[in-house]
């Protein structure tokens, strides 16, 4: 593939810093190097001589030394020599990805940043930009200031349709207008709705963007927390192009406040984005890169995949007694389809057109706070039925209390609209 046609005049521009660089040689000349080149601080002047991490299981992560001099460091714009060696490894043990020797890794300060990294290095003012509808906010917030077109691709309970994207592909080349180059995606566990997109249809979209000439943007936070029978397969493993983006993310797996991503794509990209990074904030918190490296070493990938598979079950129990509780207190007032994976619950109100003035002025009288769904559709100006509740974090009773809250600002609203008459107490 000819990159230069998708990445953005702007990232063309970047230029390498040599100071930049000269760190990149340190950290990977073999043998003694004497380097008086970096502005780095001396070690001897940090105040911090030993940091210990007690993990759940008992095992205990120290650093001190040396080691913990390198942790409170500078380092390449790229990531982590060592941790970047341990996330090659397992995405080539997880995705098994063809052309893996024209791919690069580079870590960056979580999705967020990965999100707006990957997509400014490609995306051009008032661009076309496919997106699965509804789709991610912080993807929006990203594209806005770029005034770009939004080309919102409907999706069911199962994800975004193909047919559907190549009508819209389809109708644009056949009336002249610019083809998009790049498409947003969560295709597991998409915020907001919980789909998990099927493997086949996967695989109809990348045969799509083959076709159509474009670049799949895969934002995959949620692809270790699927609640399916089988493994979700990513769209890196099925790329043979080398047009697939993909972003990783630690935050929902190991902790948010590392703010620890990953992008694995063919190696122009991420030069961009490393460039990128090198005028920005230089790279991810170091500390938290060893931090994620000792882990990772201690457990393993057997102990990785194991740790998965904990928080699985973990937020299965919570979604199922989210739904549960979402049939017994929205029953007549609502719908909803059970999340394949990720955080939320995707309700569809019935007989209340925008659900916008209900979330942000009912629910706080009620006490209580959902995201209505207007903010994630292409349109923000567009009336939507939807909302998003979060069964990631509040305990079971806070569940059953925000849902029965929902149920009663549902009710007032109806009966304000003359829709239907007050309940109070299960009672009209």
């Amino acid at each position: 593939m000819d990159y230069s046609l998708f990445i953005s005049d702007v990232s063309k521009r970047r230029r390498s810093a040599p100071t930049r660089e000269i760190t990149k040689i340190a950290y990977s000349a073999a043998g003694k190097l004497i380097s008086l080149a970096e502005g780095m601080p001396n070690e001897e002047t940090f105040p911090i001589t030993e940091i210990n991490l007690k993990l759940l299981d008992g095992l205990n992560i120290t650093l001190k030394g040396d080691e913990l001099g390198a942790a409170l460091q500078y380092i390449p714009s790229q990531g982590f020599p060592p941790l970047l060696e341990t996330i090659r490894d397992l995405q080539k043990k997880l995705h098994s990805p063809p052309l893996w020797e024209m791919r690069e890794i580079v870590i960056v300060a979580g999705g967020q940043d990965g999100l707006s990294k990957a997509l400014e290095a490609i995306v051009e003012p008032e661009d076309p930009v496919l997106v699965q509808d509804p789709f991610y906010a912080g993807a929006e917030v990203v594209l806005a200031p770029h005034k770009v077109e939004l080309l919102p691709v409907a999706q069911d309970e199962f994800g975004m349709v193909p047919s559907i994207l190549r009508d819209v592909l389809e109708g644009r080349r056949l009336l002249g207008k610019k083809m998009p180059k790049i498409m947003y995606i969560n295709p597991t566990g998409a915020n907001p709705t919980g789909t998990v997109l099927p493997i086949e249809r996967r695989k109809e979209i990348y045969r799509i963007a083959c076709e159509y000439d474009f670049i799949i943007l895969d934002d995959d936070p949620y692809h270790h927390m699927y609640f399916t029978d089988e493994a979700p397969k990513s769209f890196l493993s099925l790329d043979t192009e080398g047009r697939v983006i993909r972003l990783d993310s630690f935050s929902k797996v190991l902790s948010s406040g590392l703010r620890l991503g990953f992008i694995t794509a063919a190696s122009p990209l991420v030069a961009s984005i490393e460039l990128h990074m090198q005028s920005s904030h230089l790279h991810a918190s170091t500390l938290s890169q060893v931090i994620a490296y000792k882990l990772l070493k201690i457990w393993g990938h057997e102990g990785l995949m194991n740790h998965f598979k904990r928080i699985r079950g973990f937020y299965k129990q919570r979604r199922d007694v989210m739904a549960g509780l979402a049939k017994k207190h929205l029953h007549g007032l609502a719908e909803f389809a059970v999340p394949g994976a990720g955080f939320f619950l995707w309700i569809k109100v019935k007989g209340v057109s925008d659900t916008w003035r209900m979330v942000m002025q009912r629910g706080v009288t009620h006490g209580v706070l959902f995201v209505p769904g207007a903010g994630f559709t292409a349109d923000p100006e567009r009336p939507c039925n939807a909302i998003r509740a979060s069964f990631a974090k509040a305990t079971y009773d806070e569940m059953n209390q925000a849902l029965e809250r929902l149920a009663k600002m549902i009710r007032e609203e109806l009966a304000a609209a003359g829709n239907c008459p007050v309940i109070q107490n299960g009672n009209t």
